[in-house]
């Protein structure tokens, strides 16, 4: 009879045991997964954030060009009337 009780709490210890070590690679498996998604997400992150940077960048920029142009066309604008006035025409 103690050999039953003995076979059985041997054979729980070991399932237990297998149940342990897999619960533990499992859990490894999730750390190392949880650890390459945040990898990714701060990549993506640092990338957005340089977007973000050249967007800001190319904004300024195009309104420096903008203000450029319409300096350009208010001198034209200018030198034309000044033409227009003096033209035998006008």
């Amino acid at each position: 009879m103690i050999e039953i009780y003995a076979a059985i709490l041997g054979a729980s210890i070991g399932i237990a045991g297998m149940n342990i070590s897999g619960f533990s690679r499992r859990t490894t498996e999730s750390r190392e997964a949880v650890i390459r998604l945040t990898a990714g997400i701060e990549s993506i992150a640092t990338k957005l954030e340089d977007l973000h940077q050249d967007m800001k960048a190319e904004k300024v920029q195009a309104s420096l060009d903008r203000r450029e142009i319409y300096e350009r066309l208010n001198d034209h604008g200018n030198r034309i009337t000044v033409l227009e006035y003096k033209s035998p025409q006008g």
